[in-house]
């Protein structure tokens, strides 16, 4: 029998997910990790993009985040979302309408430091849109 730990990805909306899993693939802000059993505790902030569960069943395995908190030790990971959609639900339509609000955004953003974080963000969706080959 495999090892496994306690996974739990929250949104402000609900929990979506609260499972025992195996592994999980995460999109930190610098970049994807995985987090397996006795992984070492670390918190990391997140970015727009898939969280994916190998091995768990149903449309929750694959899920958008728009980004967060996670929070890893050796016994659970929780990933404290700014939204998160499980992907099937996903549609371009959403992040259309999140790449126009953050371009609404850009353009009132007021600070060098503001202006580059949204900039940044901007890229993170249509490239997360260019990868799933979503029209945006």
């Amino acid at each position: 029998m495999a090892k496994t730990f306690k996974f739990s990805l929250v949104s402000p909306e609900k929990v979506l997910v609260s499972a025992d899993v195996e592994e999980v693939i995460v999109p930190g802000s610098e970049g994807d990790f995985t987090v397996l059993p006795l992984h070492a505790p670390f918190i990391s902030t997140l970015r727009p993009g898939i969280l994916r569960i190998p091995g768990l069943d149903g449309d929750q395995s694959e899920v958008y985040i728009r980004g967060g908190l996670a929070e890893v030790n050796g016994e659970s990971l929780t990933v404290l979302a700014e939204k998160a959609v499980a992907l099937p639900d996903f549609k371009s339509g959403i992040l259309s309408d999140e790449i126009k609000a953050l371009e609404e955004d850009q353009a009132t953003a007021i600070g060098e430091d503001a202006k580059i974080k949204t900039a940044e963000r901007l890229q993170q969706l249509r490239t997360l849109g260019d990868n799933l080959s979503l029209s945006v």
